[in-house]
């Protein structure tokens, strides 16, 4: 299998995680924003990621490939066999991939406008260092436009984060006694609020300020690790480097 992916996106870290839970081997190719883009639309019929080539079979779309690896390696199970509890797990995964989502991207956008080098390690791999270093040396007060946009969104998410660590605070998961489907798709959003060490030594534990180092959702971030090292995923090795795609 190969997952065509943005390094930093979130679905595509939701992809990993569940390619991580199935214990699926694959290879990841970095698809270059712009051409890269144009290459991925004539292999899928569209410009975004994550794709998944498994064998003849194209699929795109994190919540399409979920499924697919799921019919595919049903072993071990990402949705439950229980109707009410499968249920609770597809809904869990759309409030992730909708309006968690949202209120993570917003936050970490925030968060990149206000730190340069924050802004220099979410480049793509292949940016040449002189780009880099002038992107992140940009003076963060041309960003400050962004700050009164995203008060409301950021008030939603802090309060999102607050339910699921009261809720996660009397269950291991969030649906049932096993990872889901549900806690990959809210582990792939809190990637973005404080990356794990899987993002590499520059983003490592870095993060949206007043989110990533608030006491109070230390327990949230924990679980997320602890659910890293139970779905067993960990850092790509050499397929991982950053690709053009060219399709035949």
């Amino acid at each position: 299998m190969e997952l065509f992916q943005f390094r930093h996106s979130a679905f595509c870290e939701k992809v990993r995680l569940i390619l991580a839970a199935k214990g699926q081997p694959y290879d990841v190719r970095e698809v270059t924003p712009g051409i890269g883009q144009l290459e991925l639309f004539r292999l899928s019929g569209q410009r975004q990621v994550p794709v998944l080539l498994d064998g003849g079979e194209t699929i795109a779309d994190s919540t399409a490939i979920a499924l697919h690896l799921e019919r595919r390696f049903p072993d071990p199970p990402l949705l439950p066999a229980d109707p009410a509890e499968r249920a609770q797990v597809r809904l869990l995964e759309d409030w992730a991939d909708t309006a968690l989502a949202g209120g993570a991207r917003l936050a970490l956008l925030q968060a990149a406008a206000e730190d340069g080098a924050l802004r220099s390690a979410l480049l793509p791999v292949a940016t040449p260092d002189p780009l880099r270093q002038i992107f992140g040396a940009v003076p963060s007060d041309l960003f400050s436009g962004l700050t009164p946009l995203l008060r409301p969104e950021r008030l939603q998410l802090i309060q999102a984060l607050e339910q699921l660590v009261a809720l996660l605070a009397v269950r291991p998961y969030l649906v049932g006694e096993r990872p889901t489907l549900a806690d990959l798709a809210v582990a792939a959003q809190l990637y973005l609020l404080r990356f794990p060490a899987v993002a590499g030594l520059d983003l490592a534990a870095r993060g949206v300020t007043g989110i990533a180092d608030q006491p109070a959702f230390e327990p949230l971030f924990r679980w997320r690790d602890e659910l890293y090292r139970t779905v067993g995923r960990r850092v790509e090795g050499p397929a991982a480097e950053p690709v053009t795609i060219t399709v035949d």
